[in-house]
């Protein structure tokens, strides 16, 4: 991951590259955060806003917390969310570019290796969303980078000290963000106690950095022990009917990545995985390696067995990649890099483009399908939610009598309660009918909203009509949701009554 250019010593080329690439991707993402709303996973981030508590069934609660803190103590809106991860995302490429100096690396290579990785689709595009991946990237590179630091320092002193101390918190907050932290954990205490390492392992100091990142851990797993592991059994568990190595799980981890990096970096990172096995050989190569290999010891396994892995699950393992390449000896030819880039560059135009340029549905094939669109999650629900408004005070239930059972806005699975729960904020309580448990069964349990007198269902032809045998419709509305004048989605809100009893 790094550019071979004709004057070694000159970084002006791969600066003036990654600056105008930064320019370019901030512009493109606030131009987003004005036009399109939160994603399925995003709005069940934001909703986590509504409900603090140390972890949820997917994640370690970070990501609420900040996102209680953008949105004033509520869910935030999508422009507020969006227009700080715009800057965020925009930022980890510089912070990899340090941690890449920190490693050795020349600037010039640095912000080479930089500049690849912010145009790989899995940055350029992923990180502009509001989710735990975004706080892991810069706390793991942050992590990487302190780290390095601190190896070069001399052992015992107040900057090695200072630096370890940074790199462990950062573990904990990488931790604290999504599970897949726990491994930078792993790395950090395998570089401490290996023989390159050694000087530094025997002072206090890189052992103490991992005990204070694992005090920010301790809300997370008090809460998870005293309610019985139900993150860990939900993710290990009951998600996992059917899990199994399989041909289909591996095309998956391997297709994956050949579209969240594009299929040239991917070379790339295959290259500097290379490069950081040879480079093991000292304190900051073995920190490498480390961060690369022990996150992939745990993921790659585990990509191969669960069916509902996701190819992202890997990506904390390749930041290690960048600092690995960029220090390396060998460089891949400027050719290629170059190469790579553009191509990198291309899925990442023609992605912001599908999304933002309405008339870009015309090239959609005859076969296209909009419900296998992921990108129609970010349109249409300001006006599905104005339509539940309408139909919660047509209902009439807002005066005095009215409790909590009396109504109640339910959805079918959590994708859809999600968008609900973070656009109504409380407004009105929000149920959800998701097959297996979701977070929605803790913040506004089934059998509450099951007694509720009116229930508003809503629907997006993903799930189709209610099953709810206590209730009957009473009346259907729909919203339908074009683009270009092409149907995209179509909201389905029926409002159901509680059948009398006999």
């Amino acid at each position: 991951m790094t550019l071979a250019l004709a004057r070694p010593d000159d970084a002006r080329l791969p600066l003036v590259a990654l600056i105008a690439s930064s320019a370019v991707l901030l512009a493109t993402r606030l131009f987003a955060a004005g036009h399109v709303g939160f994603g399925d996973s995003e709005a069940l981030y934001a909703s986590y806003a509504l409900h603090p508590q140390p972890a949820y069934l997917d994640h370690p609660g970070l990501v609420g917390l900040v996102a209680r803190l953008l949105g004033g103590g509520t869910a935030p809106s999508p422009l507020r969310a969006h227009l700080v991860t715009a800057v965020l995302a925009t930022t980890f490429p510089w912070v990899l570019a340090v941690a890449c100096r920190a490693s050795g690396s020349t600037w010039r290579r640095a912000f080479a290796g930089a500049l690849v990785a912010a145009l790989a689709p899995e940055i350029a595009v992923g990180l502009f969303a509001l989710t735990p991946d975004l706080l892991v990237s810069l706390a793991w590179t942050g992590a990487i980078g302190l780290a390095a630091f601190a190896l070069t320092a001399a052992p015992g002193s107040g900057r090695a000290s200072l630096a370890f101390a940074g790199a462990g918190l950062l573990a904990g907050i990488a931790a604290a963000s999504k599970v897949t932290g726990l491994a930078l954990f792993g790395a950090l205490a395998v570089t401490y106690a290996s023989r390159t390492a050694r000087t530094h392992g025997r002072t206090i100091a890189p052992w103490a950095g991992l005990a204070a990142g694992a005090v920010v851990l301790v809300p997370i797993v008090a809460f998870e022990a005293d309610t019985g592991w139900p993150m860990l059994r939900h993710r290990l568990i009951e998600t996992q009917s059917g899990a199994g190595l399989t041909l289909r799980n591996a095309g998956a981890l391997v297709g994956g990545q050949l579209v969240y990096l594009s299929p040239l970096v991917a070379v790339l990172a295959a290259l500097a995985a290379r490069e950081a096995w040879r480079g093991r050989r000292d304190a900051i190569g073995q920190l490498l390696w480390s961060c690369f290999v022990v996150p992939a010891a745990v993921l790659v396994p585990l990509c191969l067995w669960s069916r509902v892995a996701e190819p992202h699950w890997l990506a904390p393992a390749f930041i290690a990649l960048v600092p690995a390449a960029a220090r390396a000896s060998h460089a891949p030819s400027r050719r290629f890099v170059t190469a790579a880039c553009s191509v990198a560059a291309a899925m990442v135009a023609a992605v912001h483009a599908w999304v933002l340029v309405p008339g870009a549905i015309a090239l959609a094939p005859a076969s296209y399908d909009p419900r296998l669109d992921l990108s129609n999650e970010l349109q249409g629900w300001p006006e599905a939610v104005a339509a539940v408004r309408e139909e919660v005070a047509r209902a009439s239930l807002g005066g005095p009598g009215a409790g909590d059972s009396e109504l109640a806005v339910v959805g079918p699975h959590w994708v859809i309660c999600a968008q609900l729960e973070a656009a109504l904020r409380d407004e009105v309580p929000v149920g959800c009918d998701t097959p297996v448990a979701d977070d929605f069964d803790t913040w506004w349990p089934r059998i509450r909203w099951n007694y509720a007198d009116l229930v508003v269902w809503v629907d997006d032809g993903r799930f189709g009509p209610p099953v709810l045998p206590s209730h009957a419709p009473l009346r259907r509305r729909e919203v339908r949701i074009e683009r270009a004048g092409r149907p995209m989605r179509v909201f389905t809100i029926t409002l159901l009554g509680r059948r009398a009893q006999a």
